[in-house]
C-alpha cells in the first residue's frame, strides 16, 4: 500500500474557505450504509442534485461507466442499471439505480462517469467523474490508492469512518498528477435519499450562508476541511480534467468523493 508524504498532507492547513456564487451541483453515489457487515446485494442510487439544499435534481443521461474496483479487479455495474425518477423537494429528474455484490471482504470503490450534462443557465457542459466507497468486513485494502481515473480525489483518510468534528484530507490529481490551486466545493447531503420512495427524506441542515463552501489545494494538490457534523460528506474539484469540451461548448470535467462521518458514541 501506498501511503502520501506526510508533510504534503500536513501543508494542507494553508487552503482557504470561500463562498461561491452558485449553488453546487453534485453527482452522487449513495446507499445508506456504507459499512457492510454481511456478504450480500447493496443498492445504489445515482442521482445528480444539490443535496445540501435539498434543490433542484438535473436529468442524469445514461452512464458512460459504472463500476467497482476491488483488490485491482474491476466489476462492471452498468447491466444493473434501471432508469428511475427521482423525485426532489423543488422537481423530479432522471436518474438511476444499480446494485453491487459485496461478498468478500475488503474496499469497494464505486466510480461513475457519467454522460456531460448540458447546464444551460452557463452555457456549458458538467461531467463529474465521481467515486464512493464501501467496505465488508472492517478489512482495509486499497481505499488510499489512486484508481487512474482521469481525474480523481484520493483520500488521505479511511473515507468509511471519519470521525464527526476532525478532519478530511484529499488530493486532486489530473491524469496521475497532482494539481495545485484546485477549486473544491464543498457539498453535504442535507436530506438523504430513502431508497425504496426514490425521494429525500427530511432535511437534517440547511445551506451554508453566502453559498457553496469551496477550499483550494495546495502546492501538492491537497486541501484539508473540518468535517462539522456526522453524515455523508462530498468533494468536486472543479474543472480538474483534461477534457475541456464537449459538442464544441466548454466542458468543466470535475473530479468527486464521497466521504461517510459518524459521531464517536
Amino acid at each position: 500500500m501506498k501511503f502520501f508524504d506526510k508533510a504534503a498532507a500536513g501543508l494542507a492547513a494553508a487552503l482557504f474557505l470561500l463562498p461561491a456564487a452558485a449553488e453546487a451541483h453534485f453527482q452522487l453515489i449513495y446507499t445508506p450504509e456504507v459499512n457492510l457487515a454481511r456478504p450480500g446485494e447493496v443498492p445504489l442510487k445515482l442521482v445528480f442534485w444539490h443535496p445540501f439544499e435539498n434543490g433542484h435534481v438535473m436529468d442524469m443521461g445514461e452512464p458512460e461507466e459504472f463500476y467497482a474496483l476491488f483488490r485491482g479487479e474491476k466489476i462492471d455495474l452498468t447491466p444493473s442499471l434501471k432508469p428511475i425518477t427521482f423525485e426532489g423537494a423543488e422537481n423530479s429528474a432522471r436518474a438511476f439505480e444499480a446494485s453491487l455484490t459485496a461478498n468478500r471482504a475488503g474496499d469497494y470503490i464505486l466510480v461513475a462517469v457519467p454522460a456531460p450534462y448540458y447546464e444551460a443557465s452557463e452555457d456549458i457542459y458538467i461531467q463529474q467523474i465521481t467515486k464512493a466507497y464501501l467496505n465488508r468486513g472492517q478489512l482495509p485494502t486499497d481505499w488510499m490508492e489512486p484508481q487512474g481515473l482521469t481525474a480523481e480525489i484520493v483520500p488521505l483518510n479511511r473515507p468509511t469512518n471519519i470521525l464527526a468534528r476532525s478532519t478530511f484530507t484529499g488530493r486532486v490529481l489530473s491524469e496521475g498528477k497532482p494539481v495545485a490551486g484546485a477549486e473544491i466545493e464543498v457539498e453535504y447531503m442535507a436530506a438523504e435519499p430513502l431508497m425504496d420512495e426514490n425521494r429525500p427524506g427530511e432535511p437534517t441542515a440547511g445551506p451554508m450562508p453566502g453559498g457553496a463552501v469551496v477550499a483550494i489545494s495546495d502546492a501538492n494538490g491537497t486541501f484539508t476541511f473540518g468535517i462539522p457534523k456526522a453524515g455523508f460528506w462530498g468533494f468536486a474539484a472543479l474543472g480538474v480534467g483534461p477534457v475541456k469540451e464537449h459538442e464544441g461548448k466548454e466542458l468543466s470535467q470535475d473530479a468527486v468523493i464521497w466521504v461517510r462521518a459518524y459521531d464517536v458514541k
